[in-house]
């Protein structure tokens, strides 16, 4: 018998025009906080093309990444820092492109303890690890 998680995997595709406007409504959102940024902490590999928007919008230019694998071909596996920051993460604004278990956020908050974390799309799993996000 095949089980049911098996026969049916849920995707929600979304379109490079899509993400460009999501991550312009999480800078919007930022933007309008008290806090300001100094540098933008991207999580590569999704967080690199919301940092890029995000950093553009709020005229931050001082962008670095943390690399982090938590993914083998679409399933969610042991996580591997390949490039860390040592920082308390004080005026760091960190950006990812989703937060699906909060696995990687987990890792990076513990990174960077004072950052504040904002990602395009949250899952509910994930979504209480982030400060802010635009959509579930």
């Amino acid at each position: 018998m095949v089980k049911k998680a098996d026969r049916y995997k849920r995707s929600y595709p979304i379109s490079w025009d899509q993400l460009h406007r999501d991550a312009r409504a999480l800078s919007w959102r930022l933007h309008d906080m008290d806090r300001k940024f100094k540098k933008i902490v991207a999580i590569t590999r999704g967080g690199l093309v919301p940092a890029a928007v995000i950093a553009r919008e709020l005229g931050i230019h001082h962008i670095d990444t943390v690399c982090i694998t938590s993914y083998d071909w679409q399933e969610q596996g042991q996580i591997s820092i390949l490039k860390e920051i040592r920082e308390t993460g004080e005026d760091l604004l960190i950006i990812d492109d989703l937060v699906d278990t909060g696995g990687t956020a987990k890792v990076v908050r513990v990174m960077l303890p004072k950052a504040y974390f904002g990602t395009v799309y949250a899952k509910p799993a994930g979504n209480h690890m982030v400060d802010a996000y635009v959509t579930e």
